[in-house]
């Protein structure tokens, strides 16, 4: 019945809802219905129906007849997704695996939400009513790292950013990414290397200055861009650089999306001559898509978000009490956006 009821409010097939919630390597053609499918299954809180499941399989009933957890989601950096496409991205493998662990979504906050409510003190107890834990997907703000504490028992992060043993997180540590890029860049002769990026306390900003001194590489100011990676800000910060007289060889940036707007500035103002070498972190679905296509970082998203509903519920069950991190490790994904240097 409530794959049926997910159908009627969706306006699909069972046929198709079924596959997009039971079937993990399904990929929904027509990506708007795929979300009309998962915003009916928080509506009505759907969790597969594992009994008849092992029933067939012959595995015990016992996880089935458990309490569905229910978990509410922080983005903790951007107003909405659309703004931030690995976890966008993320966000969709961790449906999936809330899924498969027969939990269910409760609230998706975002920092304007949050932050308004500390400003208006309000407590989170209309949030976390229904909620068994909360899942931060970013860098929490620090001045809000102990309110959620005090109204989430259970708490997860997901980031390239590690804090200091905060919370229980998965990270794929930033640091590392960034001067696995800068190696790779250095290694093609390239020395003067522009950062697009976050600045503030910015794990992969680390790795972009650790990198040069460990090679004995001038930490040029000038090549430092501070934004908020986000596509129109990298688009934004290639035409400062393109009004340059000395230009960088090559471009790092902090993510896929501030290293998209670089290729649409690129598009559009190209100076005569000039084709820097561009790499970022993340890999990104649309990372395969640009011309030519770019060589970036692979953070792996769905094993983080399946680490850390894994976590979270090792925590409910008392697991463990003492706050844990998992690091996974990120990979170089050589392509086509990146040549030896000219000088």
């Amino acid at each position: 019945m409530s794959l049926k009821e997910i159908a009627r409010i969706a306006g699909t097939s069972v046929s198709t809802v079924s596959r997009v919630l039971n079937q993990p390597d399904y990929k929904c053609k027509n990506p708007e219905l795929e979300s009309r499918i998962w915003a009916a299954a928080q509506e009505i809180r759907y969790t597969p129906n594992t009994a008849a499941q092992t029933l067939k399989s012959g595995i015990s009933l016992a996880r089935t007849e458990e309490k569905t957890m229910t978990f509410d989601i922080f983005l903790t950096r951007f107003p909405s997704l659309s703004q931030d496409l690995f976890f966008s991205e993320l966000f969709e493998f961790l449906k999936k695996e809330l899924l498969r662990q027969q939990c269910v979504i409760g609230k998706f906050l975002t920092l304007p939400e949050v932050t308004s409510m500390l400003n208006e003190k309000s407590s989170f107890s209309a949030t976390d009513k229904h909620a068994d834990g909360i899942i931060l997907l970013g860098k929490c703000p620090s001045e809000l790292i102990s309110p959620l504490q005090n109204h989430y028992h259970n708490i997860v992060g997901i980031d390239r950013n590690p804090t200091d043993f905060a919370y229980d997180e998965v990270i794929c540590n930033g640091t590392n990414a960034a001067i696995t890029a800068m190696n790779y860049l250095i290694s093609l002769g390239h020395k003067k290397i522009a950062y697009i990026g976050d600045c503030s306390y910015e794990a992969r900003y680390i790795g972009y200055y650790q990198s040069l001194i460990s090679h004995s590489l001038p930490l040029d100011y000038s090549n430092i861009y501070p934004t908020s990676q986000t596509r129109e800000e990298g688009m934004k910060t290639m035409e400062l650089i393109l009004q340059r007289d000395s230009l960088p060889t090559a471009i790092f940036c902090a993510n896929d999306s501030t290293a998209l707007g670089v290729f649409d500035c690129l598009r559009h103002r190209r100076k005569k001559g000039y084709v820097p070498s561009i790499i970022s972190i993340d890999n990104i679905r649309e990372s395969e898509q640009t011309k030519p296509m770019l060589t970036t970082i692979d953070i792996p998203k769905e094993e983080m978000a399946h680490h850390a509903v894994k976590l979270l519920l090792d925590r409910i069950h008392n697991g463990h009490n003492s706050a844990a991190r998992i690091e996974l490790p990120c990979k170089l994904l050589v392509r086509e956006s990146c040549s030896i240097s000219p000088h």
